[in-house]
């Protein structure tokens, strides 16, 4: 692990990608929300947006994570623009593989070699880049067979244009077969406080295999930030609206148990967010939280997390407080499971 000061009398730490790959920093920006999902487009502010991205650059954060279809191209031209004169401050993770329709909704995925050949040459273009960091499909197909789609970003390795392999969402099994192919540096997968079955299967076949594991939705897309989010203060096109978790029956369950974390937060002079996202770094060195956000007020606060330390009886209380199904209502419901973030 490498410690790095910066500006703010904090320390921002790195810890190293799979077992050969880079030093990246424990917590990365993801910044689906600047272009998607969170809002319609008439509420985007790239200008805020980028001011986020150039305080995470100062603030030493170099893991960044997009996907070609995050506003079906936006969020990658987002980056392009931070990216100008500067691309070694930057560890670019992309997703590809979804397919979208005019009006924005999700159509289904395409993980063919040739597919993927063309979806690479979209993003290099947007991104103005020679290479793509990390490369990952960002939903596994079980009509397209996981060797070939694994082979095919082998193959971009080869020529250059791609530096690591990761995958998202991803079974034990898909794990396995995947590194039989080539070595899988990443996987991306939904790990927080109210989201822990990665802890039965996953989490432990990624440690055997010398694989991180990057953490999206460390705060259950607001969930846990202690801030009120239901459906009835969401923008309509917020796809939270869809969500369980955020649904009218389970606002009560729910509602209790950020309560709970509030109040240990605040027991320990943090907000929620902090604890929350503290939490997820406690679990392992081999874990890289994702940060979404596109506001830098907001960045900052997530940012002191890394401050925080917790004693066995700290973590003792969150895993018994928030033991899997503590939270109410799945994380996709059935018609959408298929949705990528």
């Amino acid at each position: 692990m490498v410690v790095l000061e910066y500006r703010r009398g904090l320390y921002l730490k790195t810890r190293k990608l799979g077992k050969n790959g880079p030093q990246v920093s424990q917590m990365g920006l993801g910044c689906m929300g600047m272009s998607d999902l969170y809002g319609s487009k008439e509420t985007r502010d790239n200008r805020e947006s980028l001011a986020t991205i150039n305080l995470a650059v100062e603030e030493g954060i170099n893991f960044f994570d997009t996907a070609d279809y995050y506003g079906m191209g936006h969020n990658e031209l987002l980056l392009r623009e931070a990216m100008k004169g500067r691309r070694d401050k930057f560890f670019v993770s992309v997703k590809f593989g979804a397919l979208r329709g005019l009006n924005g909704e999700f159509t289904g995925t395409d993980l063919r070699p040739l597919a993927i050949k063309n979806f690479i040459s979209y993003s290099l273009q947007r991104l103005d880049t020679d290479y793509i960091d990390l490369y990952q499909p960002g939903r596994l197909d079980p009509q397209f067979p996981i060797e070939d789609t694994v082979g095919a970003i082998a193959d971009l390795i080869k020529e250059g244009k791609v530096h690591y392999l990761g995958l998202s969402e991803a079974t034990s099994d898909q794990i396995r077969r995947a590194h039989d192919i080539h070595p899988v540096s990443a996987v991306q997968i939904e790990y927080s406080l109210a989201s822990r079955v990665v802890e039965s299967k996953i989490l432990p076949t990624t440690r055997e295999l010398g694989i991180s594991l990057v953490a999206y939705g460390a705060l259950s897309r607001g969930l846990l930030s202690g801030q009120p989010v239901t459906t009835t203060t969401l923008q309509p096109d917020d796809f939270r609206n869809y969500l369980p978790r955020f649904s009218p029956e389970n606002r009560e369950q729910n509602s209790q148990i950020v309560d709970e974390l509030k109040k240990f937060a605040e027991s320990k002079g943090v907000t929620a967010a902090q604890l929350a996202l503290a939490w997820v770094l406690h679990q392992g060195e081999d874990i890289i939280a994702l940060v979404g956000t596109s506001k830098r007020s907001r960045l900052l606060e997530n940012l002191k997390c890394q401050n925080i330390r917790l004693n066995a009886e700290d973590l003792e209380y969150l895993d018994r407080t928030f033991h899997e199904g503590a939270v109410a209502g799945d994380r996709y419901p059935e018609f959408i499971t298929d949705i990528v973030r």
